[in-house]
């Protein structure tokens, strides 16, 4: 069977990163008999400046109509002085509305082999740290009304109840298959957005009484994530605190070069990307850390196109990896590998 992949380059160390995920996905069809067909386009800054928009109408048909779309990396301060409308950012906001990914799935997985580069003391991680952030992804403020002139402007926060409940649907399913537990995070205190959104999550929880639902307000989150990260299974949560929190969360596991991201909806058609940005002050060194694109790969190969032990061959051979002590420069400074090296490595371990 044939897949359709759009391969999103994109800025920065992004076509770098993006490689090696072809890679392993090469490696993948060669071990198990697949297929993957590459549909490059451009989006970010180089679609800016080739064709004056972060994200032509063209690219957007390729991702429509592809089974998964692959993304590397967006932006950089090269565009940062453009109106917030034309930055490479709102290419990837675009995509997500349009693509229908409501959903937006962070892991941050620490292993015990890093745990030396985690911020936080080894009692408070403990061993085997491991949160599932699931982030509302095409509502809040970042979609909201916004408006106002050189004096006052404002962006609306917003919410729909059925944007709520299907995102908490994906929480809870999710948690189904680990601890069992949600933590839905809002501002219920202050925000009438926040309000919905609680009472939404708990009439949808009563669909799933064997898991364990609470609430938590997102400054206390915050707190919580370093003073205590291994409370924490399925983190539920809007757009603009998701984003601030996932962020947090996975720079507890030692570096945000590590960690995959998924973005659902409805469908099969998901897009993956590594949370980490475009990097361009170490673009074209090889030096940047594939390892997240890579496990994007893997949660592709499971989430898209239900391939279980290719996904599982992915991340067993990261792991052999970290295990036998190869690291990138991220995550350690004195002694590294580049990122081929890195892209090699795994290669050579998937079976």
């Amino acid at each position: 069977m044939e897949y359709n992949i759009a391969v999103i380059r994109g800025d920065g160390i992004g076509p770098e990163i993006a490689e090696q995920g072809i890679r392993a996905l090469n490696k993948v069809a060669a071990l198990f008999g697949h297929k993957f067909i590459y549909d490059e386009t451009p989006a970010g800054g180089v679609a800016i400046d080739e064709y004056g928009d972060p994200l032509p109408d063209f690219a957007l048909e390729k991702c429509k109509a592809a089974d998964a779309v692959l993304l590397a990396a967006v932006g950089g301060e090269k565009w940062d002085d453009l109106p917030v409308e034309k930055r490479p950012e709102r290419g990837l906001l675009r995509l997500r509305g349009e693509l229908g990914l409501f959903a937006n799935l962070r892991p941050a997985v620490i292993y015990n082999e890093l745990k030396s580069a985690c911020p936080l003391k080894d009692n408070v991680v403990g061993d085997d740290l491991d949160i599932m952030v699931v982030r509302e992804l095409t509502g809040d403020v970042y979609f909201g009304e916004k408006g106002g002139d050189e004096k006052r402007m404002y962006d609306v926060m917003n919410y729909n109840d059925y944007e709520v409940e299907r995102v908490a649907r994906v929480a809870f399913e999710l948690a189904r298959g680990r601890k069992k537990k949600v933590v839905s995070v809002d501002k219920a205190n202050v925000l009438a957005t926040s309000r919905l959104w609680r009472d939404v999550v708990v009439k949808t929880a009563k669909d799933y009484p064997d898991i364990e639902l609470s609430h938590m307000f997102v400054d206390n989150a915050a707190m919580q994530l370093v003073r205590n990260p291994r409370q924490f299974d399925v983190l539920l949560t809007g757009n603009l605190f998701g984003d601030i929190l996932s962020d947090e969360a996975s720079m507890i596991t030692g570096s945000i070069g590590m960690l995959p991201s998924a973005s659902l909806g409805a469908g099969k058609l998901g897009m993956y990307e590594p949370i980490h940005g475009s990097a361009p002050d170490i673009a074209g060194q090889d030096i940047a850390n594939p390892l997240a694109t890579i496990l994007c790969v893997a949660m592709m190969l499971r989430m898209s196109f239900d391939m279980e032990e290719e996904a599982s061959a992915i991340e067993s051979a990261v792991d052999a990896v970290i295990g036998a002590g190869m690291r990138t420069k991220d995550l350690d400074p004195s002694s590294y590998i580049g990122t081929v090296a890195m892209g090699d490595a795994v290669l050579e371990r998937m079976n």
